[in-house]
């Protein structure tokens, strides 16, 4: 009996080539996918995994049997894929697995506009009629003609939409550095960035290679970074910009080869948001910096804080109007952008700001970043909630501590300093992120709370 639950995650789908993803189990979510969000037409796009294309077709191939049409878009990154489906009105599906390594492939869905979708919001129904059809009952019969499918290429529009809302054309020349790590950043960034505008783009593993051949495409991990800090620092180039494997995330280094955290890249895109629209809603996630709600209030604009991830994100920012969104983890979400993120736009927002300063962006960032930050520490744990209760008691007595549960437990103390403690969805991890005003009180608060995680 098929059971896909180990594949369906929160908000997609991840497994492993062939064993737990493959052609037939694509098709089965193509057709429970067309089901579940209606319409006329859905459009797909896939990442340079060797897979990919095949399992995207196949997904197609479900969804027309279930009579809507396809708009096959070939190669992009996952905001391509959003902005067709915000520029098309349609739900869209991305055949990608993100920064994970070559042997995993996934599925990203959305509905029209690029609106979420979650378990609760259409995610577990595909499953389970997913899940039907490959025990043998199958889909509900789909009674007339099999939708067609329509190449489409989405990339000058996308590139040419981008453009327009930030223009570059008039900044000073800046070199940058883009190390693509041979994911979709290498089919995006010519496009949009190496076209009439002051720019010189030096490129680092643009080639399209699903099988990572120099390192994994995953910035995240710091390891991941020293190809491009290299390559800053030999060329003298103003900025460095990495991109994940499907190009939605982008993190930047300076001209030292530095690594400009993300939370000072929300502030800073943040700030220049405010600038257009005063007084306008910003939302950061619970792990982001304090830095930011600061930077925002002190520009005139409404912080609002959410749970880590981007169906949190997307739907407080429907709630609200707010005009910007920004995640620890460099995932940043923009209103005109049909609140989904985009990397590739957080970047251009980074190089009109330093475009425009006559400073190396070392001294820009700077306005941008006021606390030392542990970075996410991972510790592997049997008993999770236990854990997390001992850290609870250990911290909620104290004099002018506080403490919240709005996503895993964060504690913040009287001298600015504060940690949240989440347990991992996926594996027996708990997830620990620590900020103090200086290097010395972040690190004497993240060892004291390690040595209970970890007791």
């Amino acid at each position: 009996m098929a059971d896909l639950s180990s594949i369906f995650k929160a908000y997609d789908v991840r497994g492993v080539i062939p064993d737990t993803l493959n052609a037939d189990i694509a098709r089965a979510v193509g057709a429970a996918f067309a089901r579940v969000v209606g319409g006329s037409a859905v459009v797909v796009a896939h990442d340079m995994r060797p897979s990919s294309p095949e399992l995207a077709t196949a997904f197609s191939e479900g969804v027309t049997s279930q009579g809507l049409d396809v708009v096959f878009t070939g190669l992009g990154s996952t905001d391509l894929l959003y902005y067709g489906s915000g520029h098309l009105d349609m739900p869209g599906a991305m055949f990608t697995a993100s920064h994970n390594p070559a042997e995993y492939n996934g599925i990203k869905m959305c509905r029209a506009g690029a609106a979420p979708i979650s378990g609760d919001t259409g995610l577990d129904d595909v499953r389970r009629l997913a899940e039907e059809s490959l025990n043998g009952a199958g889909v509900p019969e789909y009674d007339g003609p099999a939708g067609t499918v329509t190449e489409q290429d989405l990339l000058p529009g996308y590139a040419a939409y981008l453009r327009d809302l930030v223009d570059l054309s008039g900044i000073r020349r800046l070199k940058v550095v883009v190390d693509a790590g041979n994911g979709m950043g290498g089919h995006t960034v010519p496009a949009v960035l190496e076209k009439g505008l002051p720019l010189e783009i030096v490129p680092l593993y643009f080639e399209l290679d699903g099988t990572f051949p120099n390192h994994p495409a995953n910035p995240l991990d710091p390891d991941n970074l020293v190809d491009l800090q290299a390559r800053v620092r030999e060329t003298g180039a103003d900025i460095g910009l990495a991109f994940d494997g499907d190009a939605d995330r982008c993190f930047v280094v300076d001209e030292n080869g530095d690594a400009v955290p993300p939370s000072a890249i929300t502030a800073m895109v943040a700030a220049q948001e405010l600038e257009r629209e005063p007084g306008a809603t910003v939302i950061h996630n619970l792990i982001t910096s304090r830095a930011v709600p600061e930077i925002v209030r002190e520009r005139g604009g409404v912080p609002v804080r959410t749970r880590v991830g981007h169906s949190f994100i997307k739907a407080t920012m429907a709630e609200t109007g707010a005009i910007f969104g920004g995640e620890h983890s460099a995932h940043y979400y923009f209103r005109e952008f049909w609140r989904a993120d985009t990397g590739m736009l957080a970047a251009m927002h980074v190089l009109r700001v330093l475009g425009n300063d006559d400073r190396p962006l070392s001294q820009v960032a700077e306005e941008y970043s006021r606390y030392s930050g542990s970075g996410e520490v991972n510790s592997r744990v049997e008993d999770a909630p236990g854990r997390m209760a001992a850290v609870r008691e250990a911290f909620a007595g104290r004099n002018g501590v506080t403490v919240d549960e709005l996503d895993g437990l964060t504690v913040s103390l009287p001298d600015e300093s504060w940690f949240n403690l989440r347990a991992s969805n996926t594996e027996p991890l708990l997830r620990l992120n620590v900020e103090a005003p200086d290097e010395a009180a972040m690190a004497a608060l993240r060892d004291e709370v390690l040595a209970i995680v970890r007791a």
